[in-house]
């Protein structure tokens, strides 16, 4: 019995697939040797795998923190002479956020309170803090800003509405005065802040 005899096709898939890899790549120059065998055969190219949709990321919502603590100070050796600010701002339980310390130059002791204060805004509002609760050594600058006394000296007057154009940004907040004692961190870090100029 004669045996019969392969189709076209089939003799061709057989002849390109016992083709070496390296026969092909002299042959056509330039053609991955898989892709020259496909075109030969008439053999689909395998689809390419499907994209799976990758969801935008989602905006970071804007941090809040709620209810603050914010105690300041301001230190000025020679009323007016070196100065600096420090704020601190903690959570409700008392736990530190964030600590600054700033030198300021020369100016008085209550220029360098107000400064010291709204370097607190500043960092409370930056920590996305809604209601503060303020705590303050200065005896005059709760009053003013309690409105039990009046801003007299043109400086402060200035320095007062920046504090309250920055108070509104929170939805409530209180200041109360403390004794120094009670408002020693943010003492050290106004110190510091003259110290560390000073040592530069």
């Amino acid at each position: 019995m004669v045996p019969e005899l392969p189709g076209r096709e089939t003799a061709i898939r057989t002849l390109v697939a016992a083709l070496d890899d390296a026969v092909l790549a002299r042959s056509f120059p330039g053609q991955a040797p898989a892709a020259v065998r496909r075109l030969l055969t008439g053999e689909p190219a395998a689809a390419a795998p499907a994209k799976v949709p990758v969801a935008p990321a989602a905006a970071e919502a804007p941090r809040s923190i709620g209810r603050c603590r914010l105690f300041t100070d301001g230190a000025s050796r020679g009323n007016p002479g070196e100065a600096g600010a420090g704020a601190v701002v903690c959570d409700a339980a008392g736990g530190e956020l964030a600590a600054r310390s700033a030198y300021l130059g020369q100016c008085t002791n209550n220029v360098a309170e107000y400064r010291a204060l709204l370097i607190g805004l500043e960092e409370a509002q930056r920590l996305g803090c809604r209601e503060l609760d303020i705590s303050l050594d200065s005896e005059l600058i709760v009053r003013q800003l309690q409105g039990r006394y009046k801003v007299k000296n043109e400086t402060l007057q200035t320095l007062f509405h920046e504090v309250q154009g920055r108070l509104a940004g929170f939805t409530r907040w209180t200041v109360a005065h403390v004794p120094r004692a009670k408002n020693a961190r943010a003492d050290e870090l106004a110190n510091r802040g003259i110290d560390e100029k000073k040592t530069r």
